[in-house]
């Protein structure tokens, strides 16, 4: 949780406190689950390791083999969910465990939001529920992320 930490630095005191305990509550939760294997790949199908840590947090494993991933994570720095929506369709293969059950995720990079600890702790929500719905709703869906059918 270093990047965490990082990022932490500087808030005031009852900022912290929010935040820890927002992480506290997913944490919590998925102590009690099994980690999620999920492939986070770029619009071009290659890996994307920018967001191991979040995905970790959120109660992910992050899979480097494509068949052995319960969800596949579309993320790309720079691109929209709009772009995303363009580009994911004609890259993605019908053999693709994931795929076959429908657990393609796209996730909008905000090229204006800033690396924060706030923005941080969102990501690690939105992981969460996107890895496990039903135990978590935090009410991002079709705003910073989608669950895209093939």
């Amino acid at each position: 949780m270093s990047f965490l930490n990082d990022l932490f630095i500087g808030l005031d005191q009852a900022k912290q406190e929010e935040l820890q305990e927002r992480l506290d509550l997913v944490e919590h939760k998925i102590k009690f689950m099994d980690k999620v294997p999920v492939a986070c790949i770029d619009a071009s199908n290659y890996p994307v390791y920018l967001l191991s840590e979040e995905i970790a947090l959120a109660g992910g494993m992050l899979e480097t083999d494509i068949l052995s991933a319960v969800f596949i994570i579309y993320y790309q720095p720079g691109k929209t969910l709009n772009d995303l929506m363009r580009e994911v369709p004609s890259v993605l293969d019908t053999n693709w465990p994931a795929v076959k059950n429908n657990r393609i995720i796209l996730l909008n990079d905000d090229v204006e939001r800033e690396r924060t600890a706030e923005n941080a702790v969102s990501l690690i929500e939105d992981i969460a529920e996107m890895l496990h719905p039903g135990s978590f709703i935090f009410g991002h869906e079709g705003d910073k992320w989608i669950r895209f059918g093939a």
